[in-house]
C-alpha cells in the first residue's frame, strides 16, 4: 500500500468516526473558545463532529448528554465535566462501550486518554498574589476578602479557590470571607458581591473565579464608590471593558481554544492508533490588566 493509499485510508476512517464535545454549557464564551479550537482542528483534518451540551449547567442534563452520545454511537467524546464524580459512573460506562475520552478543561475522576487543562490550583496563587500586590500598591494593609466561586461540585474552579486561600492565609494580613457559589450566574454573582459589601465595611478585596463571578463582580464594583480590588478569571469583551474602566485590576486569562484544538489534534491521533503524549497537558495561563493586555506567566 502506498503513502497516497495510506492517507487517503485514514481519511476515510475518521470521516466515519462519530466525534462528540460535551461542554460545562452553550452559554458562556469560555465553552465557545473550545468549541473554535475544535473546529478549527476538525477542518484541518477534514471531519465532522457534534457539540451537544446541557441546556443549564445542570449535571443529570450533562449526564444524560454523554449517555446519548453514546447511544449515537459515539467513538470518541471531548468532556468538560460538570462534577467530577456524578459524571463519572456515566463516563466509566462510556468507555466499557469502547467510546475514548479526553477532558477539555474540567476532568472526571475517571481516567482518560489525556486532560488538557488550566493548573488550576497554581492559576488560584497567582490569582492570590495578584490580589495582594494592587492592595499593597493601593495602601491597603489589612480588612476581609470575599470570594465568589461556581460550585463546590466544579473540581476547576475549586482548585483555584484552594490556591488563592493558601496565598492569602500565607500572607496573614486579611481575613477571607466565607466563600460564597453564583453557579456560573453573573446575576446571582453581582448580588453575592453587593451583600459582601453591604455586610462587610471592611471589604477590601473580591475574587471571581469564573467568568460568569467575574461579570457580576464587576458589575456589583461598578455601583460602589468604594475602594475594593476586583480579580477575575476568564475574558470577554465586557470584562475588557471593566478593565479599561479600571473596575476590575486583573484578570487571569485561560487558554480554551487550545484546549479545543489540542484536544481535537489528540482525538484524532487516538482515533487512529498514533501516540498522544503525557496524560496531562497544562494549557498555561495569561494575566491581562488594564495596562497590559497579556503577560504570559
Amino acid at each position: 500500500m502506498n503513502k497516497e493509499t495510506i492517507i487517503l485510508s485514514t481519511e476515510t476512517f475518521l470521516q466515519s468516526q462519530k466525534i462528540y464535545l460535551i461542554t460545562l454549557d452553550k452559554i458562556e464564551e469560555f465553552s465557545y473558545r473550545i468549541n473554535e479550537g475544535v473546529g478549527d482542528m476538525a477542518r484541518l483534518a477534514g471531519i465532522n463532529y457534534i457539540w451537544n451540551a446541557p441546556e443549564e449547567r445542570v449535571v443529570e442534563e450533562q449526564i444524560n448528554v454523554i449517555n446519548n452520545a453514546v447511544l449515537n454511537g459515539a467513538d470518541l467524546i471531548m468532556l468538560a465535566a460538570l462534577d467530577p464524580i456524578r459524571v463519572s459512573s456515566a463516563v466509566r460506562e462510556a468507555k466499557a462501550s469502547g467510546v475514548g475520552i479526553i477532558y477539555v478543561d474540567a476532568p472526571a475522576d475517571e481516567e482518560a486518554i489525556v486532560t488538557l487543562s488550566t493548573d488550576n490550583y497554581s492559576a488560584g496563587r497567582l490569582a492570590g498574589q495578584l490580589m495582594i500586590n494592587e492592595l499593597q500598591e493601593e495602601g491597603i494593609f489589612e480588612g476581609s476578602i470575599g470570594v465568589v466561586g461556581v460550585s463546590p461540585e466544579i473540581v476547576t474552579t475549586m482548585n483555584r479557590q484552594y490556591g488563592f486561600y493558601d496565598i492569602i492565609v500565607q500572607d496573614g494580613r486579611y481575613r477571607l470571607l466565607e466563600t460564597q457559589y453564583a453557579q456560573g450566574n453573573p446575576i446571582i454573582a453581582q448580588s453575592m458581591v453587593e451583600t459582601y459589601i453591604n455586610e462587610n465595611p471592611d471589604l477590601v478585596g473580591v475574587f471571581g473565579t469564573n467568568e460568569g463571578a467575574t461579570i457580576g463582580m464587576g458589575y456589583a464594583l461598578m455601583a460602589s464608590n468604594r475602594p475594593i480590588v476586583g480579580i477575575g478569571f476568564d475574558v470577554t469583551d465586557i470584562i475588557r471593558d471593566m478593565l479599561d474602566a479600571n473596575v476590575i485590576k486583573a484578570v487571569l486569562m485561560q487558554n480554551p481554544y487550545t484546549m479545543g484544538y489540542l484536544g481535537m489534534a489528540l482525538a484524532i491521533a487516538a482515533l487512529t492508533g498514533r501516540e498522544t503524549g503525557p496524560s496531562f497537558i497544562n494549557t498555561g495561563v495569561s494575566v491581562v490588566t488594564r495596562y497590559m493586555r497579556r503577560i504570559v506567566v
